[in-house]
Parts: C-alpha cells; structure tokens; sequence
C-alpha cells in the first residue's frame, strides 16, 4: 500500500504558502487522503484579502463546475430508481429541446441544418449534447449565448431552457465532446424528473445523507462571514476580480456552477466516490453505478479545444484519465477529477487510493494551482 512522505507534504505546504505570501493566490485550504484517510487538512494565508481576515477551515468557497459532478450523481441515483434512463431523450423531458437546429459555419455565412437524432440524458452527462461554452470561443453559437446573456441567474430553470434551446446547436448530438451548458440542462431535467427544484432535490438525494451541511446554492445571511473571496484585481492584468455573489439567492440553481461549499463538506462527497457509492453506513448509489461514472464515456469520440488533457477520455461528470502517459501532470489510469473556473479543483485515484483537493479563489490563477497541486501530491506518494 502507498504511504504518504511527510517531508513531501511540508514542502506542498510550504510551496502553497510561498505563492500566498507573493500574492499569487490570497488563501488556500489542502486536503490530501490515503486509505480513506484525511492526511493533511490545511488552511492557509487569508479568506478576506480585503478584510484581512485568516483562513478559516470552514471557509465557504464558490465551487463553480465542482457541482457538476454532485448533479451528474443525482442523476445516476434517479437512474438507479427507475426514474430515468440515459438513453431517453432530453426532450422526453424537456420538450423544447426536441428537433433542434445545427449551425454550420462556411464562408463566413451560418446555416442551420436539422440535428440528426435528439440529445440524450447520457450525451448531457459527457457533454456530447451539441452545446457549448460562450467564454470557450467565439463561433456563431457562443456569440448567441453572448446575446442572450445566458449567464443571467435571475431567469427560473424552465427560462433559462426555453432560450437555450431557441438558438441552434454547436454540434450534431453524440459526434462530439464539447465541454458545456450540458449540466444546467442536467439539473432542469432532473428537476422535471423527480418534480422538485433542483436544490431540494440535492438536498433530499445527496447533500443530507452525506452530511454535507454548508453546501447550496446561496449562503445563509448569518453565514456570510465565512465566504472565502478572490483578491479584488486580478495579481497579472490588474483587472477587477468578479465572480458570482454567493449572497445572493437565484432563481436559477444552476447544475452546471451554481453550488458554493466546504473542504469538509466537499471531502465527504470525495469519501463517497472513494468507497464506490457509500459513506458511514450509508449507500447512495451501487458499487456498480460508481465504477461506470467513472470510466470513460468517450472512446473514439473526438473533443473540441484543449480542456480535455492528452490520455483523457470523460465519464459522467469527471474526465477519467485512459493512459499512465501521455498527460504532462502524474496520475493513474482510471484516476478521475474536476475542477472550477473560480480556483478549485480535485482528483481521485482508486489505484492508489488517494484522494487531494486544493480550494481557492482566483480564477486566472487556476489552471497553474491545478498543476501544480497535482504534482506536489504526487510528489508524496512514497
């Protein structure tokens, strides 16, 4: 079985701690496990740059595309009940979204040609829906998402679908991966699925039997000391730092980046997916159900831009690492992680089972904090 080397862990710690007091990131909070077992829990440098406030180990982050995977769960635990299958249809429960249109970009000029077959529940959960990013490019479908300020919070779920699914698709369904606005449609599926907000029925699914008990999609007003928040300008442009108000109840709960939460909390749904589908006595979901979330989903299926790392394919919710080589960061084949655009990410790798997450908040410091944690924990394993 693999150890952990402590003199590794000090210096992870002390290589986060440098780039705090250089004012690369303003705080931080590590978590490393073995076994099953939390190995180093750390809270560093400041929750508040602007208040000065100290990390505190509960410190409430916005945890963006991290809420994809607990989404992409749910859905797989509706499965389970019989309450939907992967091969339906969206519009089975989404009825806007059926017989959509396919921009094709030639010379300049856009035009629409007829999707050749409805998305699935399963293309939403690998992103091969059809549908794009806006902030990923600039190609005639990210500039209506632009147009249409698809970001807005303040339009219910049912909203929010009805104009997502008037404008055309980037791809035809099923022929591409493109990360995506797959599991905000994902979570008004399941809404309509199961007849409940998308809140509760995180609530009732998966955040209460975890015991995960600061996890939502606002946080509460006597609560609101403990948001972690970004430096106001960015450390390289100079440039303001926004990002979304967790005060804020929206109308929307957004199931692709809407949820903010904890280390401890996080580190429970972390525990859950390193024991296959239970936690303290609890099962949320089979053995089964989490080893086929977990592979890969792709195969020979081509994907758009660079996100997806060389020798990874994507599962249902996680990119699922298919090669020991190839990426430029360690890891094992079958190792699984995801991140957040506001500065946080994780990984878990069932060949070692090992488990790490690095919570923080600076968006265009990310992917460089993704790395580089990655190397540092796998510079530990002994």
């Amino acid at each position: 079985m693999a150890r952990l080397n402590r003199s590794a862990l000090a210096r992870l710690r002390a290589t986060l701690q440098s780039h705090i007091d250089r004012q690369r990131i303003p705080g931080a909070i590590a978590v490393v496990a073995l076994g099953g077992h939390v190995e180093l829990f750390e809270a560093l440098g400041r929750q508040d740059p602007q208040a000065g406030a100290a990390m505190r180990d509960d410190a409430i982050f916005r945890i963006y595309s991290m809420t994809k995977p607990i989404v992409s769960l749910a859905t797989l635990i509706l499965a389970e009940e019989g309450g939907l299958q992967l091969a339906d249809p969206v519009s089975k429960y989404l009825p806007e979204f059926a017989n959509q249109q396919v921009a094709v970009e030639e010379g300049g000029a856009v035009r629409l040609q007829p999707s050749r077959r409805d998305a699935t529940v399963h293309d939403l959960l690998r992103h091969t829906a059809g549908l794009t990013y806006e902030f990923l490019g600039s190609n005639a479908v990210q500039r209506q998402y632009e147009a249409a300020d698809i970001t807005n919070r303040s339009r219910t779920s049912a909203e929010f679908c009805k104009v997502l699914a008037a404008m055309p698709l980037a791809d035809q369904p099923g022929t591409r991966w493109q990360y995506s606005r797959a599991t905000d449609v994902l979570g008004a599926l399941i809404e309509a699925a199961a007849g409940q907000p998308l809140g509760a029925l995180l609530q009732q699914r998966v955040l209460g039997p975890l015991g995960m008990k600061d996890t939502a999609f606002a946080v509460p007003q006597d609560q609101w000391h403990r948001t972690a928040e970004p430096f106001a300008n960015d450390p390289d442009s100079g440039d303001a730092v926004v990002m979304m108000d967790g005060r804020e109840v929206p109308k929307f709960e957004s199931g692709g980046g809407g949820l903010l939460s904890t280390a401890a909390d996080y580190t429970r749904f972390l525990q859950l997916m390193r024991n296959r589908g239970s936690l303290e006595g609890t099962r949320l979901v089979s053995r089964k159900t989490i080893e086929w979330m977990t592979a890969d989903h792709l195969g020979a299926v081509p994907a758009n831009g660079d996100l997806l790392l060389p020798g990874y394919g994507f599962g249902l919710g996680f990119s699922v690492r298919t090669h020991a080589g190839l990426a430029p960061q360690p890891g094992s084949v079958g190792q699984y992680f995801w991140s957040g655009i506001g500065g946080t990410s994780f990984f878990v790798d069932p060949a070692e089972d090992l488990f790490a997450m690095l919570l923080t908040q600076a968006p265009n410091q990310r992917i460089f904090f993704r790395n580089l944690y990655r190397h540092l924990v796998y510079a530990a394993v002994d």
